[in-house]
């Protein structure tokens, strides 16, 4: 090697990669084909964030001396990078073929097929770097993603274990085993792990969030109130310091929740639009609705009688489908609502999205936006030429990509409206859909099956537990003081959380014992239960949303709290298309007060409950062909603004379409 070139090598061994590129520039003026500084050359652009200009030079250097396994892994990486998988996969299998001991190839080719969604063959290439090095944490760790990706969590949580014990302060792993954790619901240990992961790494992306969040799902209220004020005043300095859908449940503010929505989806979805074909003037218009959760599942209860029932005289409506087949009835029905059902499970976001502009839809609905398991990067890639969001994300999403949000004037009035990166349609009642084939189950339990007591007023609130808090539990304990021999009826999600709500309950003075917990059940066995319940509670700064849907359904009366985000404001929008907006409140003093006095006063009580069961099937919340004409007439309306060459536009649909 020449003096120059060694004192190049040198001089980026220390990171100074200015100085040092010009001296491989140097060398290569009088050596061109120098596969070192070739090579090197290739690294520093790299290094740089220049993939594309470090492909280059890898390039040359592979016309150099193409038998270096090394520059076809670099080569790999950079191509990598640039979502090149087909171009990285060829290069790490010459890298292989000229180095078949190469754990850092292989675990480098297993993070691709990772990325491909071919996780099976992902996890055979980190079983092949682990034989050849077993103390290799990254490929431990990242062969727990692929194990986690497939549903084996508990198999991911010991690669997990294993890479921090080879490297115990191993930011990445910490944050995935926590993650698994929480899927596992073991939340008091996720928790655990994301206090270490934050001692380790504090600017860890969503790191506070994860932990605030993790917390109230075992509603451990610890420091509550401060730790949600440093992530909203994180968020506001444009820090990740949460994610969008964990952010809801403790930011009451629309405002900072649009800057948590951008900055998230900055950073995770920066998808290339794809270049849409012609779409043709066909009869019907072609709707798809993309989901995870076309199974056994709370979206899957409201929406089913809507995909059965839209006009096909005008419409075509296609399932993308990306969640798992639970072989349930449920899943049957859906498979049979649709005019096609598609399966993308094994694609990646832009394939999916390809396929979608290959079907030619018009319009595609994000039934998901940041909720758990969603693919918002299909979205990204923009397979349609109009995206919709509706119901399963209650904000925004912060996205150019996204044009329309469907919503009401309850959940969106018009002085919230800036808050909003989409256009917004409003629907003339809710902007829920319900199913009116919901099953209630015949026979409900008794009170003492339930493990109520036989007699007493009971109280309930079976939306998730990591919606309760402190300010409002505060007025449950009291509500249960206030009225003699009264119990509260809460959903049983996880043992720690039982734990902490009991205790909670006792330091307000109320007896553990007047709480209950309901273990989950199907769906027509719960809503009979809710025959037993009195009145249901509702939660701020989240609402009940198809949990306050079940309780209406089941004619139970609810109060609610009306905030200012969309995810506080469903209940109420709930109640007013149920025709009872008496039972909306604005404070948590009138909230305390209508819940007493309903309690209390058991013939005004009663008379809800005599309008909640006359009125079900007449009331515009549970129409569901009164919805699917006014959501139709949305989607309608859209298309031909897209068709006339019109950006898109805030609308409202009226009451007569």
């Amino acid at each position: 090697m020449s003096d120059g070139f060694q004192q190049g090598l040198a001089l980026h061994k220390q990171g100074k990669l200015a100085e040092a590129e010009a001296i491989y520039r140097t060398v290569l003026a009088g050596q061109p084909a120098h596969f070192g500084a070739l090579h090197l050359m290739g690294m520093i652009q790299y290094q740089k964030g220049a993939p594309a200009e470090a492909i280059d030079w890898y390039r040359r250097a592979i016309a150099a001396d193409s038998r270096v396994p090394d520059v076809h892994s670099n080569l790999g990486l950079a191509q990598h990078e640039l979502k090149q998988y087909e171009a990285a996969l060829a290069s790490y299998a010459e890298a292989l073929r000229l180095r078949p001991a190469n754990p850092e190839a292989l675990t480098n080719r297993g993070n691709i097929l990772q990325d491909l969604r071919r996780f099976a063959e992902a996890i055979e290439s980190y079983d092949r770097a682990l034989a050849l090095r077993p103390a290799f944490p990254l490929a431990h760790n990242n062969r727990g993603n692929a194990l986690r990706s497939i549903g084996r969590l508990p198999e991911a949580l010991q690669a997990y274990e294993r890479a921090l014990q080879l490297a115990p302060d191993y930011a990445q792993a910490l944050d995935n085993r926590g993650r698994v954790l929480r899927e596992l619901k073991r939340f008091d240990e996720a928790a655990l792990c994301f206090e270490r992961l934050l001692a380790v790494a504090p600017q860890t992306a969503y790191g506070p969030g994860l932990l605030l969040d993790t917390r109230l799902q075992c509603c451990d209220w610890r420091n509550y109130e401060a730790a949600s004020q440093a992530i909203v005043a994180a968020v506001g300095r444009g820090e990740r310091a949460d994610a969008p859908f964990s952010f809801l449940s403790h930011a009451a503010d629309p405002a900072p929740q649009l800057a948590c929505a951008k900055s998230f989806a900055a950073a995770e979805y920066p998808g290339r639009p794809l270049a849409l074909r012609p779409r043709r003037r066909g009869d019907r218009m072609r709707l798809a609705y993309v989901s995870a959760d076309f199974h056994e599942h709370a979206t899957a209860y409201l929406t089913a009688e809507l995909f059965e029932t839209h006009d096909r005289e005008r419409f075509e409506v296609t399932a993308i489908s990306y969640g798992p087949d639970d072989r349930s009835p449920m899943r049957t029905r859906l498979i049979r609502a649709f005019d096609r059902f598609v399966d993308v499970r094994d694609k990646t976001d832009r394939e999916a999205a390809a396929l979608i502009d290959e079907l030619e839809i018009d319009i595609a609905v994000d039934l998901k936006g940041y909720t758990a398991d969603n693919r918002a990067g299909i979205f990204s890639h923009r397979g349609a030429p109009l995206q919709v969001a509706y119901l399963g994300f209650p904000g925004t999403m912060g996205v150019p990509f996204i044009d329309y949000v469907i919503a009401d004037r309850h959940v969106i009035p018009d002085r919230l409206a800036p808050h909003y990166s989409e256009k917004i349609v409003r629907l003339p009642d809710s902007y829920q859909v319900n199913d009116r084939a919901r099953r209630i189950a015949e026979q409900a339990p008794s009170r003492g099956e339930a493990g109520l007591p036989e007699t007493g007023f009971v109280f309930c609130s079976f939306n998730n537990n990591y919606k309760i808090r402190p300010a409002i539990f505060d007025i449950w304990m009291r509500l249960l003081k206030a009225v003699e021999g009264s119990v509260l009826w809460l959903l049983q999600d996880n043992p720690v959380a039982v734990e902490n709500l009991r205790r909670e309950a006792q330091a307000r003075g109320v007896s553990a014992g007047r709480l209950v917990f309901a273990p989950r059940v199907d769906l027509p066995a719960h809503l009979a239960r809710h025959r037993l319940a009195d009145l249901f509670l509702d939660t701020l700064p989240y609402n009940a949303h198809t949990t306050a849907s079940d309780a209406l359904w089941a004619g139970l009366p609810l109060v609610t709290l009306c905030g200012e985000s969309f995810a506080s404001r469903v209940a109420a929008s709930l109640l007013h298309a149920a025709r009872l907006h008496e039972l909306v409140t604005e404070s948590l003093a009138d909230y305390e007060a209508l819940a007493l006095k309903l309690a209390t006063t058991p013939a005004l009580l009663a008379g809800y409950r005599r309008r909640l069961e006359a009125e079900r099937l007449a009331v515009p919340l549970f129409d569901t062909a009164r919805f699917r004409r006014h959501i139709e007439t949305a989607f309608a309306a859209m298309h031909e603004r897209q068709r006339r060459g019109e950006p898109p536009a805030s609308f409202d649909v009226t009451e007569a379409a």
